[in-house]
């Protein structure tokens, strides 16, 4: 048998667009395609049948591969498996003289990029390769995308590379197998209930195969409340036909999230106190207490320390839920893990929705990128499952986006600010929000100032000037410590 017929094309130069292989039966066919492709800045690799085309494909990846359908030993259609089981993203176009329906349907069935028919204008294959390159790209860096989140940017089904995200991964592998009361804090839509999830997932057995349940206190009238969370005895009010299990004793021997615990009344917060003081419900109605085994984690929107310098909640039952706090950064200060999370929820609602889209042009991402997201990690969900809707390609356009012009957010605190008819002392305003943001860095640094700096993302020289203009007392330690 003689050897395959299989005519490799100049070594590509640095600048090559693309590695191209090049299979037909009919040399004048190869070598105007060769000579096309590689003036117009491809590598380009020849077969002249479909064993030569196995063997080229086995010693090297192809970005693209032009077949022929027929050819003396086979079948076009069984290049463009060898190439697609090769490399996923390889991109394969089909060329026949002897053009069917059916043939072509076959063909994009398979996974061809494109079906052309003998003869063709030679500005159409130019603007096919350029096209079906521009998928693999595309492709390419999806898997790659992939492979990055699943290997180092996610926990649980938490998604992220930048630093206040591995912060907060890194604090709950800590925390998660211990029994320790948790609050979770930031804006609405950042994802405290998925890391709920994860410290519940995570926890140490036989607590992590227990029930994880959650309820928003903010959602259940208070009249409710009480009923829902520890439970009623039959007949303690109208309409308590039967006894009914409150979600304290639902939820033992695995975790409770109570979401938006800023929404408590004084009433329910001296209940909540107490049940986290003795693990112990009393049903509404009964007179005797039931314990429970509960991983208890609270979380909410609000600023918990400055409602309790209010008087709209209990510094002690405050102090009982801080044991660790976890904080969930903005959206808009994690921006280099948009493209993780845009990703990971266009794979999502793609598999949900049963449409194959599996990429999204550079433009649109750029767009994404630069939007602050008010409505944080929800808000870009909501945005790629409509992307995903209303693409009717495969790869996510920016006509498929919503309008996403930049917004500024405003400054923390200002939104708090009431401006009186008489008007107000600026320097004073401004004074005090430094004040209390200060003072937030130095109690979220644990007092230690060069973290506190960090935080604020200023210099330590810098708020060294801060605090003394204030009049806290710096020490004597230089150091930053306390």
């Amino acid at each position: 048998m003689s050897a395959p017929t299989i005519m490799t094309g100049p070594a590509a130069p640095s600048g090559s667009r693309g590695s191209v292989l090049v299979v037909d039966d009919e040399r004048s066919m190869r070598d105007f395609l060769r000579i096309y492709l590689t003036r117009s800045g491809y590598d380009v690799t020849t077969a002249a049948d479909v064993t030569a085309a196995r063997a080229a494909i086995a010693g090297r990846e192809f970005d693209l591969v032009i077949t022929d359908l027929q050819m003396p030993d086979g079948s076009g259609l069984e290049v463009l498996a060898t190439a697609r089981g090769r490399a996923a993203w390889t991109q394969v176009i089909v060329v026949t003289a002897f053009a069917t329906h059916e043939t072509a349907i076959a063909a994009l069935k398979q996974g061809a990029y494109d079906y052309l028919t003998k003869p063709f204008k030679i500005d159409e294959i130019g603007v096919v390769v350029d096209r079906a390159l521009e998928k693999r790209q595309l492709l390419r860096q999806n898997v790659e995308l992939r492979e990055t989140l699943s290997q180092r940017f996610r926990l649980d089904r938490m998604v992220g590379k930048s630093e206040p995200m591995q912060r907060v991964f890194d604090l709950l592998r800590k925390v998660a197998p211990a029994r320790t009361t948790i609050l979770l804090t930031g804006e609405s839509g950042t994802g405290k209930e998925i890391v709920a999830r994860a410290l519940h997932h995570l926890a140490s057995e036989p607590r992590s195969s227990g029930p994880f349940i959650a309820v928003n206190c903010g959602a259940i009238p208070d009249a409710l409340l009480e009923s829902e969370l520890f439970g009623h005895v039959k007949g303690a009010f109208t309409g308590a036909a039967s006894e009914k299990r409150g979600l304290f004793e639902e939820a033992s021997g695995g975790t409770l999230l109570l979401d938006e615990i800023g929404e408590l009344s004084g009433a329910m917060q001296v209940k909540l106190l107490r049940a986290l003081q003795e693990r112990k419900v009393k049903p509404v109605g009964a007179n005797i207490e039931r314990e429970v085994d509960v991983r208890m984690v609270a979380a909410t929107h609000r600023d918990l320390e400055a409602e309790v310098e209010r008087g709209g909640f209990r510094r002690d039952l405050f102090y009982r839920l801080n044991v660790v706090q976890i904080h969930l950064p903005p959206l808009h200060a994690r921006r280099e893990d948009i493209p993780l999370l845009v990703d990971h929820f266009l794979r999502k609602h793609a598999a949900a929705l049963g449409h194959p889209v599996d990429g999204i042009e550079p433009a649109a991402l750029r767009v994404l990128c630069d939007y602050d997201y008010p409505g944080n990690v929800r808000e870009l969900e909501n945005i790629i499952e409509r992307a995903v809707t209303l693409e009717s390609g495969a790869v996510i356009t920016r006509a498929s986006l919503p309008d996403l012009a930049p917004r500024r957010r405003a400054a923390p605190g200002v939104s708090a600010v009431t401006f009186p008819d008489e008007g107000i002392d600026l320097d004073a305003v401004i004074g005090e929000i430094e004040r209390d943001l200060l003072q937030k860095a130095l109690d979220r640094s644990g007092g230690v100032r060069k973290k506190a700096a960090k935080l604020l993302k200023i210099t330590f020289r810098s708020l060294r000037y801060r605090l003394a203009k204030l009049g806290v007392d710096l020490g004597d330690d230089e150091e930053g410590g306390p």
